[in-house]
């Protein structure tokens, strides 16, 4: 069991800590730096990224040396706080994504846990709250384990028992972490000038709509049910933002919007899950893009939003190596794969949660030990085609 308090060696700051691991966009322009030189696009994010100790990495937990070598395992996770929201109050992961590297380097895979998955979470104790253990849906790790706390404190100790509540439930760790402020990123895309984005199903927006007027206002008011799950009552005269089927400009706040539903999709947060990896993937390829890369202005302005949006943990290791190392993975070889096959898989347990396949079981104990590629080659059919 993987307690802060207990493992956190004291370990360097690395000379090159403060990157984009998690999107690996960074790693995409300098394997392009042929157009953009190196010590400029460094600087540029050792200025803006905000670096913070959110994990022990796995290699520190086992007594080891920290290495690039062999496979890797990030924890990523995306929070979407209210504006006014009280700096105290507890926040609940909105994304839970396991980014598991292989050996080889050469590609990168993105596994969603459904955030509603009802698991075990161990015992806590950040200094001001204490957790005693029990069984909840795995987004409450995150804010159990923040509880109490403000700031980079909150995002510590939230991020460690999650990554805890990861290992107690299959076993995986990790070797460095992120976590991605939703909102935020509006920033990045709005600096980008929009994103382009496949819209694969029709989405209603529950938090934006407009009158006849064209003022914009909420288009639903939304009840939790008996059943867990959150009830949709109309507002008369509001018309709900829908995005349609097609490749599309979305302008910032649309790209956002987009991304946050999940109440008005039939899949619910797996169309979530999907539309974030989509999302994330769009941004990967603009800011790879020869426009960005040739634009050091441009450049500058991007890395500066999305180091106010990321908290990075490299795991100790320098962004030089994660560079070199991963100099191979683009757009086309970041993966996105579906747990239990895209759809809602109930909770035996507990009415309104989830529980995990044996498909998606047997996924992640191939990220445990190290054979996704192979577990993949037999079930290609759980990579997303967008």
């Amino acid at each position: 069991m993987s307690q802060l308090g207990k493992l956190r060696r004291s370990r360097r700051d690395p000379k090159w800590a403060r990157t984009l691991v998690v999107t690996g966009a960074l790693m995409m322009m300098l394997a392009g730096s042929a157009f953009v030189a190196k010590d400029v696009v460094v600087g540029y994010a050792t200025s803006s990224v905000r670096q913070e100790e959110l994990i022990v990495p796995a290699a520190e937990q086992q007594g080891r040396h920290v290495s690039i070598s062999g496979a890797k395992n990030i924890l990523l996770v995306g929070i979407d706080p209210r504006p006014d929201q009280d700096p105290s109050e507890a926040i609940r992961s909105d994304s839970i994504i396991i980014v598991h590297i292989p050996a080889s380097h050469d590609s990168a895979y993105l596994i969603s846990i459904p955030r509603d998955t009802w698991v075990e979470i161990p015992p806590f104790n950040n200094g001001k709250a204490r957790y005693h253990g029990g069984h909840d849906k795995i987004n409450a790790a995150f804010a159990e384990g923040g509880l109490r706390t403000t700031g980079k404190d909150q995002r510590r100790y939230g991020m460690t028992l999650l990554a805890d509540t990861i290992e107690e439930n299959w076993g995986i760790t990790f070797d460095a972490a992120a976590i991605v402020d939703f909102a935020g990123f509006t920033r990045v895309v709005t600096v980008l000038g929009g994103v382009d984005m496949y819209v694969d199903q029709e989405t209603r927006s529950v938090h934006i709509g407009h009158d006849a007027k064209g003022n914009t206002k909420v288009p639903y008011i939304q009840r939790f049910n008996e059943a867990g799950g959150t009830d949709l009552i109309p507002v008369p005269g509001v018309t709900p933002q829908t995005y349609h089927v097609g490749y599309q400009h979305l302008a910032p706040w649309q790209a956002l919007d987009y991304v946050r539903q999940r109440d008005t999709l039939p899949r619910s947060d797996y169309d979530r899950q999907r539309h974030q990896q989509q999302f994330i993937k769009a941004l990967f390829r603009k800011i790879a893009s020869r426009e960005v890369l040739t634009d050091p202005a441009k450049l500058k302005k991007i890395l500066d939003v999305v180091g106010e949006s990321m908290t990075i943990d490299t795991g100790g290791i320098g962004l030089d190596d994660w560079i070199f190392s991963m100099k191979g993975v683009s757009g086309d070889n970041l993966l996105t794969v579906k747990t239990n096959n895209g759809t809602f898989h109930a909770s035996p347990e507990q009415p309104g949660a989830e529980s995990l396949d044996a498909t998606t079981l047997a996924l992640l104990e191939a990220v445990r030990t190290n054979e996704v590629e192979s577990f993949m080659t037999s079930n290609v059919g759980l990579v997303s085609n967008s």
